[in-house]
C-alpha cells in the first residue's frame, strides 16, 4: 500500500467530525492492507509507531532543511523499514546515523506525507482516529464482533496485532486472546466530575480513592520474576528496583497489580510530578526512592479477576497489598467522600477517584464506572503565536503558543513574556474562526507553520499543573492545558506571572 493512501484517509478522518464516517474510512483502508502492513498501519494511524521509541526528538526534525519529493512512492513497509532503522540505531555515531535515515525518509516524502510522518513520529498527529474508532473499523473490516476486538486489543495491549489478528486470523484466534502475566494490558481510563458528590451520583456506591500526582504502573510477577509497565505500556522494570523488591514481597506467586508511583519529599510529602517521571527515562541516583500505591489487582495465582466487580478485587487487593495499598473508602456518603477529598488535597496530592464496587476491570476504556475529581487550575496567560491546524482545521489557526508575564525579567528582557506551552485543547470551531480572523492583525513575522503575534492577546487556561521542562526558558510548561476562553477584558500585563506557574513546582 502507498503511504499516500494512509495520508489521504488520514485526512479524510481529521476533516470530519462524524464517528461513523470515520469508520467506514479506517475500515475500508485496513481492507486494502496486506498483512505485513496492518500493524505498521495502525501505529501510525494512533501516532505511536510499532517500533516504539525512535530516538528522534521535535529539534531533530526541525533541524531537516531537505527538498520533498514531488510524486509520492513511498509505500507503507518503505516507512516501516526506515522506522526499525531508527529504532535500532545504537552506539558510537548512533546520532548522526539516526539524522541520516531521517533525512532519507523526508527526502523520499512528498510535503504532505512528510508532514503526517512528522506528526506521527513525534506523537502529534490528530486526526480523530482514536483506538476507540479505530476498534470499530477493524471489527467492519474484518466482519468481528466489536467486543470481542475491543477485548483482544485490551488484553494484548497491542492494537496493531489485534487488527492483524481479527483480519487474517479466525474468530477463534481472536477470542483465545487471554490475560497474560508478563504481557501489560491496557489500563482502566476514568472520567472525570466536578466534585465528589456529583461522582457518587454516577457511581453510587464507590470506592473513594486517593488521586496521586504521580505516573501510572502496571505491575507483572512469576515467582521472583517481575516486570513494572508504565501508562503507554513501556517496560521500565530496569529503572525501579525498589518497586520490584517491594511486589517479591507480596504474598503471592503470580499477579497484575494496577496502581501509580511516586517520589515523596523528606516530610513524606508527595515530589513534583517530573521527579517521578525523571526515574523513567534516564538512570538516576537511587536517593530518588519511588514509592507504589495499588488500587487494583487483575490477576492472583491463576484467577483472573477482570471481569470480577471490583468490590471482589478490592478484598484480594487488601490481603495481598496490605501498606501498599491506595488510602480510600468504600461508601455512598457525599459527606464521607468530600472529607476524604479534602484530606487527600490537605496531603498533597491532585484529588480523589471514585469507583463504582460493582463494576469489572474495563481495561482502554473511558467509562462512568470510574470517575476522577481533581481541582481545576486556571491563569491568564498570552497568546505568542498560533499554528495553522491539519485535516478539519486545515486554513484555521489552531494549536496556540503560550507565554507567562516575567516582570522582573529573570528569565529574559523585564516586562516580557516566557513561553510555557501550547495547547490546541478546547478550542470551538467559533473560537477557530475568531482566532483566524483575528490574529493576523497582531502578527510580528511567520516560521515554519507558526504565525507569531505581539504579546497582547489574553486567554484563560486551564492546566493540571506544571512540570520541569528545558525546552522552555522558564524551566517549566503545563500540563494539560486547554482553553477557557478569551479575556478581552484584560491586558496583557493583567497576565500570570512565570514566578507564579514556578510556585506550583513546590506547592
Amino acid at each position: 500500500m502507498m503511504l499516500s493512501e494512509l495520508v489521504a484517509t488520514s485526512e479524510q478522518v481529521g476533516a470530519t467530525s462524524s464517528r461513523l464516517a470515520k469508520v467506514e474510512a479506517l475500515a475500508r483502508l485496513l481492507e486494502r492492507a496486506e498483512p505485513d502492513e496492518i500493524a505498521p498501519l495502525t501505529g501510525l494511524l494512533l501516532a505511536a509507531p510499532r517500533q516504539g521509541r525512535l530516538g528522534v526528538g521535535w529539534r531533530g526534525i526541525a533541524a531537516l532543511a531537505v527538498e520533498q519529493a514531488s510524486d509520492p512512492t513511498l509505500t507503507i513497509g518503505d516507512v516501516d523499514r526506515a522506522l526499525d532503522a531508527l529504532a535500532t540505531a545504537s552506539g558510537t555515531g548512533s546520532n548522526a546515523a539516526r539524522s541520516g535515515l531521517l533525512r532519507d525518509l523526508a527526502a523520499r516524502a512528498t510535503a504532505d506525507e512528510w508532514d503526517f510522518l512528522a506528526r506521527a513520529i513525534l506523537g502529534e498527529l490528530r486526526t480523530g482516529a482514536l483506538s476507540g474508532v479505530l476498534v470499530d473499523a477493524i471489527a467492519r473490516a474484518s466482519g468481528r464482533a466489536p467486543a470481542a476486538v475491543r477485548r483482544a486489543a485490551m488484553l494484548s495491549g497491542d492494537l496493531g496485532e489485534t487488527a492483524r489478528l481479527a483480519l487474517t486470523g479466525t474468530t477463534e484466534e481472536l477470542n483465545a486472546v487471554g490475560l497474560v502475566v508478563g504481557r501489560p494490558v491496557l489500563p482502566m481510563l476514568a472520567a472525570t466530575a466536578a466534585t465528589p458528590t456529583a461522582a457518587l451520583a454516577i457511581t453510587g456506591e464507590a470506592s473513594v480513592e486517593y488521586k496521586l500526582d504521580g505516573a501510572r504502573i502496571q505491575v507483572h510477577r512469576h515467582g521472583d520474576e517481575v516486570g513494572v509497565f508504565t501508562r503507554s505500556l513501556a517496560d521500565i522494570t530496569h529503572r525501579v528496583p525498589e518497586i520490584v523488591e517491594i511486589v517479591r514481597g507480596l504474598p503471592a506467586n503470580d499477579l497484575i497489580l494496577d496502581g501509580e508511583t511516586l517520589s515523596l519529599d523528606e516530610d513524606g510529602g508527595p515530589r513534583p510530578f517530573q521527579d517521578t517521571m525523571s526515574r523513567f527515562g534516564a538512570d538516576v541516583s537511587r536517593q530518588l526512592l519511588l514509592r507504589p500505591w495499588f488500587f487494583d489487582v487483575l490477576h492472583v495465582d491463576g484467577r483472573d479477576l477482570i471481569d470480577e466487580p471490583l468490590s471482589v478485587r478490592l478484598a484480594e487487593l487488601e490481603r495481598i497489598a496490605g501498606e501498599w495499598r491506595m488510602p480510600g473508602i468504600v461508601t455512598a456518603d457525599a459527606d464521607a467522600a468530600e472529607r476524604l477529598s479534602r484530606e487527600a488535597l490537605a496531603a498533597g496530592h491532585e484529588g480523589v477517584v471514585v469507583k463504582a464496587t460493582d463494576s469489572p476491570y474495563t481495561a482502554g476504556r473511558r467509562g462512568k464506572s470510574w470517575v476522577k475529581v481533581k481541582p481545576v487550575l486556571t491563569y491568564d496567560l498570552v497568546v505568542l503565536g498560533a499554528e495553522w491546524g491539519s485535516g478539519r482545521r486545515r486554513g484555521w489557526l489552531s494549536n496556540l503558543h503560550l507565554g507567562a508575564y516575567d516582570p522582573s525579567g529573570e528569565f529574559g528582557e523585564p516586562g516580557g513574556f516566557v513561553m510555557v506551552g501550547k495547547t490546541f485543547k478546547g478550542l470551538t470551531d467559533e473560537l477557530l474562526r475568531w482566532q483566524t480572523e483575528t490574529f493576523p492583525a497582531y502578527e510580528t513575522h511567520r516560521t515554519g507553520g507558526a504565525v507569531l503575534l505581539r504579546p497582547e492577546i489574553v486567554v484563560e487556561i486551564a492546566i493540571d499543573g506544571v512540570q520541569r521542562s528545558p525546552r522552555y526558558p522558564g524551566g517549566i510548561a503545563l500540563r494539560f492545558a486547554r482553553v477557557k476562553g478569551y479575556r478581552r477584558d484584560k491586558s496583557a500585563a493583567d497576565a500570570d506571572t512565570i514566578q507564579t506557574l514556578r510556585a506550583l513546582l513546590r506547592g
